[in-house]
């Protein structure tokens, strides 16, 4: 088979900005080859950021500026596209995860179950009109519409790019929420034995404390350095641990909704009590991303894994990884650039891939790891202009 090059984009929980991927494909699952040709993250405008991260955080908007929103980001991300081709042969398909601004579990109540809900704004037939290129978007919806949470995603790539033949492994992503895959020894029934789910806050909570505590100079922690000065309140970690979602059976996924803003001013009024420096506050927030990922390989996986490998923003976070170290004693970690995958850019190489599965119209998600039915196709194609399949 001839190489696909295909353009993955995405910008996740932490809105920091679009992470761009420029691949070349070959294969379909087991001989599927991806190689990286080009990797760059590009900033959102500051205004268009504080207006995504208004509406994360429960602002009100009206439909036309909810319209011009899904306009403004499409474009930011139409714009990602054609620079990611700069010195390079074009692209024939793109794969854009959007902007997630609400995701909503699917619920049980009033004597049924309700389906989730998930809204990514950056729509695919403006970035196919103006880039030019068949564009895959709007993922999660498939996956939804048969009784999964929409979320993650991400394990059937794992599965197929980053198993092993004799390990356990997990690959953990740190973006603004935690997810982990676990993925067991390549064997017989093996892709039915993987399991995936969100484990809680990644960067989120983090992120925003340092937002707080810097008076808007600074976005996140880098290198874990500031929280590296302080010292962890096991107390206020032990305490937050109780939250509900910590102790849910997966399937599960969260965003957001639960560990945002609120969720934070809930953290730095109990920090009060115990007279905590603005350190110690990060310290103890980093300590509750690596001890709910912890706790919950601990609580719901069938066997502790052989290695951890990292990705997203919170794997350049070596405070994080210290901590991770540490509590997960004899268990190594490293990062998927370890083993050939870049943890900067492994979910945009992700979403790039989906769309490459969707084309060839290859199922991509993985009903143990989001709880759907059934495997079904994920995106809805819109060819470079604006129809749309």
């Amino acid at each position: 088979m001839h190489p696909t090059r295909v353009i993955g984009l995405i910008s996740g929980t932490s809105v920091d900005g679009i992470d761009a991927a420029l691949v070349e494909i070959v294969g379909t699952d087991l001989d599927l080859k991806v190689e990286l040709l080009a990797g760059e993250t590009y900033s959102y405008p500051a205004e268009l950021r504080d207006r995504i991260l208004a509406i994360c955080g429960g602002a009100a908007i009206s439909m036309a500026e909810l319209a011009e929103l899904d306009d403004a980001i499409a474009l930011v991300f139409a714009q990602a596209a054609q620079n990611i081709q700069i010195g390079h042969p074009p692209a024939t398909l793109i794969g854009s995860h959007g902007q997630t601004v609400f995701h909503r579990p699917p619920q049980q109540g009033n004597g049924g179950e309700s389906l989730g809900y998930s809204l990514q704004l950056g729509r695919g037939a403006v970035i196919a009109r103006l880039t030019g290129i068949t564009t895959v978007s709007n993922f999660r919806v498939g996956d939804i519409a048969v009784g999964g949470h929409g979320a993650p995603l991400v394990p059937r790539i794992d599965a197929f790019l980053l198993s092993h033949p004799q390990e356990r492994r997990c690959i953990q992503n740190i973006g603004g929420i935690g997810n982990v895959a676990y993925i067991p020894p390549r064997h017989d029934d093996w892709l039915d034995k993987i399991c995936a789910w969100d484990t809680g806050p990644g960067n989120s909570l983090l992120d925003l404390a340092v937002h707080h505590f810097s008076n808007g100079a600074k976005t996140y922690d880098e290198n874990g350095d500031w929280a590296a000065s302080g010292t962890p309140c096991v107390p206020l970690v032990e305490r937050w641990l109780n939250q509900d979602y910590f102790h849910l059976p997966p399937p599960k996924s969260t965003g957001r909704e639960l560990f945002g803003v609120s969720y934070l001013h809930d953290c730095l009024k109990d920090s009060q009590t115990y007279e905590l420096s603005p350190a110690d506050v990060l310290a103890t927030i980093t300590e509750l991303t690596a001890t709910s990922i912890v706790h919950s390989y601990r609580t719901f996986l069938p066997q502790m894994p052989d290695r951890v490998f990292l990705c997203g923003g919170g794997s350049r976070n070596l405070y994080l990884k210290h901590r991770l170290e540490l509590l997960l004693e004899s268990v190594p970690v490293l990062t998927t650039d370890e083993v050939g995958l870049s943890a900067n850019f492994k979910e945009a190489i992700a979403f790039a891939v989906l769309a490459y599965w969707r084309q060839l119209g290859i199922p991509g998600n993985l009903p143990t790891a989001t709880g759907a039915d059934q495997e079904v196709l994920l995106g809805e194609m819109h060819q470079n202009s604006s129809e749309c399949i």
